[in-house]
């Protein structure tokens, strides 16, 4: 490995280290904002975990940078209600009641005089779902922006109906070879003098302007078929007879299924790609079909543990769409900055990996569990229903959902999220995705 190439993915590492901070601290903004916005006091609001580099205290709230980049946190005063003997601290044989206790008394841990008008638990639920929402929603607003910005701006790869080569005979995509053989017969785009750097603008004499519909017209097509080309500024008719082929399937949104193929009608011939800028409704659609394909991934996380397990201590091979934690993605931005592109291209992917990140965060911090953001907001969810239920009913008003009670539960569930956080580790370090 060169000097250059080690520099290169040094660089962006560390441009991807500068973006999650960003990310972090911007997740963390959101909770700060809406809770000093409801009254609520904030004695820390901290960027990464561990030892505390730098601080400085502005007010009655401590902002400091810790030396671990893997997350951050505010710290609001009462954020468990008092027990039911009114007490905040008490002692238990019971480890599981323990732990109960242990978490209400720090969350009066830095209480002090005229703080009880300034409790977290003490808001109304709707204040409460704002602040713990506030956070999660500030990195699907950024995740968005930089989607859209980029995506209107700069855009993607598409393919063009523009042809940037011809294939000299007819081979079933499914053969796994590209060199055609004696038996094999010509193509019909070569045996209708089709030729690079021909654009195609309408097909049977319909027009066309974009690949997608090109594609799906020639795969509905078996037989003659007329192509109306501009060549040298020159518009030009050619006739074809279109075989039929084992080709690549398609999915609902157009594209390719790995290793899937159907039968279908066949031209021949390679599409040129360009990078091309998307509109802002186009642009909003593919913003929608990745956080769709956002919200699979979480629910699909369970079913990739055993995959990931072979990657990390076996010799399976680590899949495309594999769990990649704030390693594996430090590795894929190194990885973007030794690609041979333009240097417009390598911003546009780090942004756009950036954007990912920023929706995973919102996606993972809104599942109904705690110690995430929606445990919390489904808490306050449910006391408002209980509370509300009662005034309907004419009973005795049950008070706030005491959230504490759930931390056994919590607990675990933070036990289980920093074991699948260590397989992805180890499998990122040992087997990474890779881009190249």
């Amino acid at each position: 490995m060169s000097m250059t190439t080690i520099l290169m993915t040094v660089l962006g590492i560390a441009v991807f280290a500068v973006g999650l901070l960003f990310s972090i601290a911007w997740h963390e903004l959101g909770h700060l904002s809406t809770a000093k916005l409801f009254g609520i006091r904030v004695p820390q609001y901290m960027v990464g975990f561990g030892p505390t580099i730098w601080s400085r205290r502005k007010g009655d709230t401590e902002y400091g940078v810790k030396a671990i980049p893997a997350g951050g946190y505010i710290r609001m005063i009462g954020m468990f209600p008092p027990g039911p003997d009114g007490r905040l601290e008490a002692r238990s044989t019971s480890p599981w009641r323990g732990m109960i206790e242990d978490a209400r008394s720090a969350a009066f841990e830095e209480l002090q005089p005229g703080d009880e008008s300034r409790l977290f638990y003490t808001r109304k639920p709707w204040k409460r779902v704002i602040v713990m929402f506030a956070g999660p929603f500030m990195n699907l607003v950024l995740a968005v922006a930089i989607f859209l910005g980029v995506a209107m701006s700069f855009g993607f790869q598409t393919q063009t109906t523009e042809v940037a080569g011809v294939q000299q005979c007819v081979i079933a995509q499914s053969a796994g070879r590209d060199t055609c053989e004696a038996t094999d017969p010509v193509s019909p785009a070569k045996a209708a003098g089709l030729k690079e750097g021909d654009k195609i603008v309408a097909f049977d004499g319909q027009p066309v302007d974009d690949w997608g519909t090109l594609s799906d017209r020639i795969r509905q097509t078996i037989g003659p078929a007329t192509l109306t080309v501009l060549r040298d500024g020159q518009e030009l008719t050619l006739d074809a007879v279109l075989k039929k082929n084992a080709v690549a399937k398609k999915d609902a949104d157009g594209e390719v299924i790995r290793d899937q193929y159907v039968s279908a009608g066949y031209l021949g011939f390679a599409a040129k790609t360009e990078i091309v800028p998307l509109s802002f409704g186009d642009s909003v659609v593919r913003m929608g079909d990745m956080i769709e394909n956002g919200v699979d991934s979480i629910i699909a996380l369970p079913s990739k543990i055993p995959a990931l397990w072979d990657a990390a201590f076996s010799d399976g091979e680590r899949a495309e769409d594999s769990p990649v934690g704030v390693v594996g993605a430090a590795r894929i931005g190194g990885e973007v900055m030794n690609l041979d592109i333009p240097a417009q291209n390598q911003i546009a992917m780090m942004l756009f990996l950036l954007s990912g990140f920023n929706l995973s965060l919102f996606l993972f911090n809104m599942l109904p569990l705690l110690p995430l953001d929606g445990g919390h907001i489904a808490g306050a969810l449910w006391e408002a229903v209980r509370r509300n239920a009662a005034r309907v009913f004419r009973r005795p008003d049950p008070g706030p959902f005491d959230v504490a009670k759930l931390m056994p539960v919590a607990y675990v569930v933070a036990g289980v999220f920093i074991c699948f956080t260590l397989l992805v580790l180890v499998a990122d370090i040992v087997n990474p995705v890779k881009i190249t």
